[in-house]
């Protein structure tokens, strides 16, 4: 135990020296006066320039000079902010004298002051110019480094060693096997008859049999305690609370088994006979351990006992059995794997070995990865006709289990050619991969009940946008570990973010994740502002003007757009966006969009007349196109119309500017109404009049000034025609004024004998005799209707 306490604290201050080398900041001997040292950076470029040239150094002496490089090139790239400041101020200066016009003698005082300012920006410039000189040095440095590795890389790929076939790779295999593990029982023995050693085993004999005990039964009971306990608790049809809880309880197959490892470690320990090779034998131990438990929980959660309603796959509880029998072994053949190379990384060992060694592990890692590919496709197949929101996922079902065979395959005809650097980096990463991809998976449905959870509607939850858009983040960031899966260094990571940080230049315009980031931020601070004051101006300040309510509108809109413009501009220059170097480009396709939407444009210019000039407002009602209705809304494109069928028409903005448009209540609600009666021919035309009058003057919606008037218009064909005139207090009502005019004359003109003529016509015919003589031979009897 005390062992085990030594080694904790070991551990603990390694990990405070890398903290404090990470994130402390480089030593006072790199920099001179806040400037980098050259003299050593001299030293530091020379020893890389030779290790590139002569391409003899180990892969990992080659990873610590490129980390050196890249802290050096970091410093460089912060040396060239230096006199920022001081020469932005110079610039200024220099600016404020003005141009040197051809031609002409400058004053002298003048020419002076320029040449002062002249030589002092060229002073302060000459550390920014050297340092970003050595930047790019340094830079090209690093890319030769990575260069170097990925050829490395690629030949050792490409490498050919004895096939496995050959017996005597497995008599060379079998004899390094004895060389690494006979030091191990050369320890034990000797720690045995070392008498100290012995009596210390004794002396601790009860604290180690508890440890192994609490090990052994953790390990051997501890997952199968925790699924029981999380299938009690997750049930058949769980609700999200219940499956986060489940989750967080499935944990413990991996916590609990773990710590029984830990246990037995701590008891291997405390018997005091670990020696140095033993102690890399348990920790590889651990880390296999490690690897089956992780994998055998990722396979119960993807392959779960019965017949669950949350199951990722479409499987039968005998199938789902297979796929945890299938997991569990690709995490135990994974972490053999890792504890087989972690024992030949660093010796001296043939290819013959290599492939003797990694042949076996190939095998039965293809084997399983066959089999695993197998029952994705068989979920696939039973999903494959969906034209859900599934379908996607059937589809990459598919062609994940369909890659996962051609890996199975691939994986053991190339190490039985020899090509076992070419199996490994595929058979491997592909289990690796499966692992992540379940994870992921795991993490994805976390959310999606997380986001259920807090809005309360499980249905709702998966038809929404956001956890979509949070699964579309979560496999974003999981690329750099797929990434590093399949052979990526962590230094090929650190560099492409050292290049996303630093940005990409389009032209002398350079946009940083900063720079975007911030405008963005900045965008939306204004953005948030303009319609703040878009809603006070709405409901508080413009109500109590004079204004009608289209002015209102207007004024709002107007401010709204204002103000995206201010904060669109105000976000570029506070993100440092110079646009004077595109501005070029900007005018060109401009131009371009400028006579390839036409129209649209057309429309936009018409909005903002229509908003300044205010020919019609929301609220009025309007007739264009031979569509009538009441404006509802005025953007900047198009104007929506209400009609009285209650649908909205979609008129552009061009058409109200430059068509025939008849607003009838344009500034007022007044208007006139016409109502065409007839009556029959015969009729005093004198109390026709004065019926008409009278209902056009009874009507609370007629004005008495100007009086309605009714007027004697034609001798129609069928009628005498009349029409009432009067003016409305509100046209809007003009159908229902008509309706009960309508009613009101129908009645006084019967309760007066007043008759409302119809259309009435006589036939004449010219030959009646003709039809007489000629009428029995035109008719022509059915034989159908004889009876």
């Amino acid at each position: 135990m005390k062992r085990l306490t030594v080694v904790l604290i070991r551990a603990l201050a390694v990990l405070c020296i890398c903290q404090s080398i990470l994130f402390a900041p480089l030593s006072a001997q790199t920099l001179i006066d806040g400037l980098p040292d050259y003299e050593a950076w001299g030293v530091a470029s020379t020893r890389a320039e030779e290790a590139i040239e002569n391409n003899r150094a180990s892969d990992s002496a080659m990873l610590e000079l490129r980390a050196e490089l890249v802290e050096w090139r970091e410093l460089f790239l912060d040396a060239q902010n230096t006199n920022d400041v001081r020469l932005r101020t110079l610039n200024n200066q220099i600016s404020a004298l003005g141009p040197i016009i051809d031609g002409e003698t400058e004053p002298s005082d003048l020419a002076e002051r320029r040449n002062q300012l002249s030589l002092l920006r060229a002073e302060l410039r000459a550390p920014v110019i050297e340092a970003n000189e050595e930047y790019y040095f340094s830079d090209s440095l690093i890319s030769e480094i990575d260069r170097l590795l990925r050829t490395r890389q690629s030949e050792k790929f490409s490498t050919r060693g004895p096939s496995p076939l050959n017996p005597t790779v497995w008599a060379e295999t079998a004899r390094t096997l004895e060389r690494l593990i006979r030091p191990i029982l050369t320890e034990l023995g000797a720690a045995w008859t070392n008498d100290v050693q012995r009596k210390e085993f004794t002396n601790n004999h009860p604290q180690t049999l508890i440890l192994a005990l609490i090990g052994l039964i953790l390990v051997l009971r501890g997952r199968k305690w925790m699924d029981q306990l999380t299938r009690r608790v997750q049930g058949d049809n769980p609700s999200p609370a219940i499956w986060i809880a489940a989750f967080v309880v499935s944990l413990g197959q991996v916590i609990l088994p773990f710590i029984g490892i830990a246990a037995l470690i701590a008891a291997a320990y405390s018997t005091q006979l670990v020696g140095s090779h033993l102690d890399s034998a348990l920790s590889s131990l651990a880390g296999v351990g490690l690897s089956f438990y992780i994998a055998s929980w990722l396979g119960s959660k993807i392959f779960p006992k019965g017949k669950l309603s949350t199951q990722f796959l479409d499987l039968t509880p005998a199938q789902c059995t297979e796929g945890r029998f299938y997991a569990s072994g690709l995490g135990l053949v994974y972490g053999i794997f890792i504890l087989v190379k972690g024992m030949v990384e660093y010796r001296d060992v043939s290819d013959a070995v290599l492939s003797g060694l990694y042949f076996p592990i190939g095998v039965l890692s293809s084997l399983l990865l066959f089999r695993i590919s197998q029952i994705i496709m068989i979920h696939a197949r039973k999903n494959g006709q969906t034209s859900d929101n599934s379908a996607l996922y059937n589809n990459l079902g598919y062609l994940l289990s369909r890659g996962i065979l051609i890996a199975a395959l691939i994986g053991p005809v190339l190490a039985l050619m020899g090509y076992v650097s070419a199996a490994i980096g595929i058979t491997f990463p592909i289990i690796a991969s499966l692992g992540l991809i379940a994870f992921i998976s795991l993490v994805l449905r976390l959310f999606q009940e997380t986001f259920a959870l807090a809005i309360g509607d499980k249905e709702h939850a998966r038809q929404a946008l956001a956890p979509i858009l949070l699964n579309i983040i979560i496999i974003l960031v999981s690329l750099p570990a797929f990434a590093l899966v399949w052979g990526a260094r962590p230094s090929d990571l650190t560099e492409a973010w050292a290049q996303f940080r630093e940005g990409y230049s389009f032209g002398d315009v350079t946009i940083s994740p900063t720079s975007f980031v911030l405008c963005l931020v900045v965008f939306a601070i204004g953005y948030a502002i303009t319609k703040l004051i878009q809603s006070a101006l709405r409901s508080t300040v413009l109500p109590r003007t004079r204004m009608d309510t289209g002015g209102q509108n207007a004024v709002a809109v107007g401010i709204g757009y204002v103000g995206l413009a201010l904060s669109g501009l105000i976000a570029v220059t506070a993100a440092g966006i110079d646009l004077s170097g595109i501005a070029i480009v900007a005018g060109a396709l401009s131009v371009g969009i400028g006579f390839g939407l036409q129209t649209i444009i057309s429309n936009f210019v018409s909005g903002l007349i229509l908003l300044v000039e205010r020919p019609i407002s929301e609220g009025d009602w309007i007739e264009v196109n031979g569509q009538m209705g009441y404006v509802r809304d005025i953007a900047v494109r198009a104007t929506r119309i209400e009609t009285f069928d209650r649908t909205d028409v979609i008129i552009p903005n061009g058409d109200l500017v430059a068509g025939v448009v008849t607003n009838w209540t344009r500034g007022n609600s007044i208007g006139r109404l016409i109502l065409p009666v007839g009556v029959a021919y015969g009729s005093d035309t004198k109390k026709v009049e004065e019926i008409l009058k009278a209902v056009a003057d009874d009507h609370p919606m007629v004005v008495a000034n100007p009086a309605p008037s009714v007027l004697f218009r034609n001798f129609g064909a069928d009628a005498l025609e009349f029409e009432i005139r009067a003016i409305l207090r509100d046209v809007n009502w003009i159908l229902q004024v008509q309706s009960d005019m309508n009613h009101d004359i129908a009645k006084r003109f019967a309760d007066a004998g007043l008759e409302i003529p119809f259309a009435q016509r006589d036939l004449w015919l010219r030959n009646p005799e003709v039809l007489q003589t000629k009428g029995p031979s035109i008719i022509k009897e059915d034989p159908k209707q004889e009876n």
